[in-house]
C-alpha cells in the first residue's frame, strides 16, 4: 500500500448503526488514530454517497448488522449504489479500506453486513489494507473484547503505511485527550430562549397517552404493556415501521447521581456547548444551551454498564494511589478477567462504579467523553393506521431483573413508558422498519411472532384484513394461554371470521414430563399446508421475536416442509429457503 503525501495523514471513519454501538466504536478508533497524528473525520453513512467515496484514499468502515444479516437502514442507499451491476471492477482502485463489524453470535448471520461490504468493495477494486475485525456482544467484555486489540493492530499498520511526520511522537495512552466540547457559562435568559431541537424535528410528533394497560396476568412474572398514543398530526406509517422514543431518567435517580458527582450545587447553572473535536460525536438533538440536570435527565446515561474506555477516563481523573493501581490493573491485559468479574458479569452501572471510586473528579468539560449518550429506543408499531387513525399502539415488555449482586434493575426507557399515565404527552418519532408486506393482496402471508415479537405482526395483520386480505396464518408462542397470550382474543375473533388461521404454542401449559411445544414445532406439524402455501402459492414468511434459537429453528421447520412435501433433497430444501430470504419472501426482524 502506498499513498500520496497529500493524503497519507487523512483518514475517514464511516459508521453504520441502528443502536449507536458503531458510532461509539468509530469515536474510539478516531481517538486512537489521533494519537499517531492522523487527521480523522467521523461521519454517519446516511450522509455519505457513492461519489463521496471516489475522492477518499483511506476509509475505515464500522458496520453493525440487523435482523437476518441485513445492513442498518442508514446504510441501504450506499449499499444499493455499491450493488449496481454497471460499476467497473476498478471503480475503487485508489481506495484503501478496512472494516470493523459489530454483531452478536446469538444471531445466525454474525457480522454479515460487514462481511458483505468487505467482499463487495474488493470486487470493485478496493484494497483491504488491514484485516476485517468482528466484535461480538457475547464476549465477556462486549464489543471492546475485539475492538481494542483490532484497533491496536490498525494503528501499527497505519504507522507502516504513513510514518509519523518529523517532530511528531506517538501520544502516550495515559495522556489525557482533549475534550470534545468547550462549555461556556451563560445566562438563564439565554437558556429560556434556547430551542429544543427535538421539538423542531419533523420526524417527531406530539403524542398523548390514551392507554397504558398491562396485558399479562397480574401474578405473572413479566409485565407487558399495551400502550396507545393519540396524535393530532396526520401521521403515516406502514406495517413493520418502528416508533422512536427518547427516554427520560427518573428525577430521584438524577438527583442521587448529581450528589455522587458533587454537582448538585451547579446542576441548574446554564452553559453553552461548543464542539471542539469534530471527529467525535455528540448526542442526538442536543440543545446548544443546557444544564447538567437536563443532560443527565435526557441525553447522558449514568445507568449504563460502562465500556472499558470509561475506566481509562477514571484513571485520568483520580488522585488516589489505590484507585490508580486498581484501574491500572483493570486496563492491563492480565486484568481483563478481574474487570469482567467486577463490572460486566454483575452488570455494575456507571453510577455504582463512581460511587466506589470516590476520588475520581471528572471535569465538567469531559462529560461527553466519559458518559455514553442516552440513546432513543425503537419499538415495533403494533397497529395499522388503517384501523387506528391518528394512533400508534405499542406492545412493550417492561425490563426488570436482578443482577448477580441481587440489585434490582429496570430498563430506563421501558420503565419510563411503564409510568406514563393517560393524558401525559411525549414526542414520538417514526422510522422505517425491516418488515414489509407483499405488493399483491392475494399473496398469502405466514406470520411468526412469539412473545412481544407479535407487535409488528399485529400491525401487518390489521392492515391485511383492512385491505380485505384473508390469506393470513399466525403462529404465536408464549408460556401460558391464560397468562401471556398477547391479543389472544383478537386472534380468536379473526379466526372465527375466517380472516386468519391462528396457531398457538404454550410452552409451559403442557403435561409435566412431556416435550414443550414451540412455534417451530407447530410449523412442522403443519408442514403439508406450509408447503402448499410456500411452494404452490408463493406465500411470504415474516418472523419477529427473540434471536436466540427461534429464527433458525423456524427456517429449519420450513425447510422440513419443503423437503417432505416438495420432493426436494434436504440440501435443496435449505437452498429453497435461502432463496426465499434472497427474494425477500422470508424476512426476519429479531433481536437478542
Amino acid at each position: 500500500m502506498s499513498v500520496s503525501e497529500d493524503d497519507h495523514r487523512g483518514l475517514l471513519i464511516v459508521y453504520a448503526t441502528e443502536t449507536g454501538n458503531a458510532q461509539d466504536a468509530a469515536d474510539y478508533i478516531a481517538r486512537q488514530c489521533r494519537r499517531i497524528a492522523f487527521q480523522c473525520r467521523v461521519v454517519n453513512i446516511d450522509s455519505f454517497l457513492l461519489p463521496d467515496l471516489l475522492s477518499e484514499t483511506i476509509v475505515i468502515f464500522v458496520v453493525s448488522t440487523t435482523g437476518s444479516g441485513v445492513e442498518p437502514r442508514s446504510m441501504t442507499p450506499l449499499w444499493t449504489s455499491l450493488l449496481r451491476g454497471d460499476l467497473p471492477t476498478d471503480t475503487f482502485e485508489d481506495l484503501y479500506f478496512s472494516v470493523f463489524g459489530l454483531g452478536d453470535t446469538a444471531y445466525e448471520k454474525f457480522c454479515w453486513a460487514a462481511k458483505k461490504l468487505s467482499r463487495r468493495l474488493e470486487s470493485i477494486g478496493g484494497i483491504e489494507f488491514y484485516m476485517r475485525g468482528e466484535g461480538d456482544e457475547q464476549h465477556p467484555l462486549g464489543i471492546d473484547g475485539a475492538l481494542q486489540p483490532w484497533t491496536d493492530g490498525l494503528i501499527n499498520k497505519l504507522l507502516e503505511v504513513a510514518p509519523l511526520p518529523p517532530g511528531e511522537e506517538i501520544k502516550p495512552i495515559n495522556d489525557v485527550p482533549l475534550p470534545r466540547v468547550l462549555l461556556k457559562d451563560t445566562s438563564k435568559t439565554a437558556l429560556n430562549h434556547s430551542a429544543d431541537p427535538l421539538k423542531s424535528d419533523l420526524q417527531y410528533h406530539k403524542a398523548i397517552v390514551k392507554k397504558n394497560d398491562r396485558i399479562t396476568a397480574a401474578d405473572w412474572y413479566q409485565d407487558v404493556r399495551h400502550l396507545v398514543f393519540d396524535f393530532q398530526d396526520n401521521i403515516q406509517y406502514s406495517p413493520g415501521d418502528v416508533a422512536v422514543i427518547h427516554p427520560v431518567a427518573l428525577e430521584h435517580d438524577v438527583d442521587a447521581f448529581l450528589v455522587t458527582m458533587s454537582w448538585q450545587n451547579i446542576a441548574d447553572e446554564p452553559f453553552e456547548i461548543e464542539q471542539a473535536m469534530y471527529d467525535q460525536s455528540l448526542p442526538d438533538h442536543l440543545p446548544p444551551i443546557t444544564t447538567l440536570r437536563t443532560l443527565f435527565t435526557r441525553f447522558l446515561d449514568f445507568n449504563a454498564v460502562p465500556r472499558r474506555s470509561f475506566f481509562q477516563y477514571l484513571r485520568y481523573f483520580t488522585s488516589d494511589e489505590r484507585e490508580q493501581e486498581k484501574l491500572d490493573e483493570f486496563l492491563s491485559a492480565a486484568g481483563a478477567d478481574e474487570l469482567y468479574e467486577y463490572c460486566y458479569r454483575v452488570r455494575r452501572t456507571i453510577h455504582e462504579v463512581l460511587s466506589e471510586f470516590r476520588h475520581v473528579k471528572i471535569p465538567k468539560g469531559y462529560i461527553f467523553d466519559v458518559f455514553p449518550p442516552l440513546r432513543p429506543r425503537e419499538f415495533s408499531i403494533a397497529s395499522s393506521i388503517k384501523t387506528h387513525l391518528h394512533q400508534i399502539h405499542l406492545c412493550v415488555a417492561i425490563v426488570k431483573y436482578r443482577t448477580k449482586l441481587k440489585i434490582p434493575r429496570k430498563g430506563v426507557c421501558t420503565y419510563y413508558l411503564s409510568i406514563l399515565k393517560p393524558g401525559d404527552t411525549l414526542l414520538v418519532g417514526i422510522r422505517r422498519g425491516l418488515l414489509r408486506l407483499p405488493g399483491k393482496n392475494d399473496t398469502p402471508v405466514i406470520f411468526i411472532g412469539p412473545g412481544t415479537g407479535i407487535a409488528p405482526m399485529r400491525s401487518a395483520i390489521e392492515q391485511r384484513i383492512a385491505n380485505g386480505c384473508h390469506e393470513n396464518t399466525l403462529y404465536f408462542g408464549c408460556r401460558s394461554a391464560s397468562k401471556d397470550q398477547h391479543y389472544g382474543s383478537e386472534w380468536q375473533a379473526y379466526a372465527a371470521n375466517q380472516e386468519l388461521k391462528y396457531r398457538s404454542a404454550f410452552s409451559r401449559d403442557g403435561v409435566e414430563g412431556e416435550a414443550r411445544v414451540y412455534v417451530q414445532d407447530l410449523i412442522r406439524q403443519d408442514s403439508e399446508r406450509i408447503w402448499d402455501l410456500v411452494g404452490h402459492h408463493k406465500a411470504w414468511v415474516l418472523v419477529s421475536g427473540s434471536s436466540n434459537k427461534m429464527p433458525a429453528a423456524v427456517k429449519d421447520a420450513v425447510a422440513y416442509a419443503v423437503e417432505k412435501y416438495g420432493g426436494l433433497s434436504a440440501e435443496e430444501a435449505k437452498e429453497y429457503v435461502h432463496l426465499m430470504v434472497k427474494e425477500g419472501r422470508l424476512i426476519e426482524e429479531c433481536w437478542s
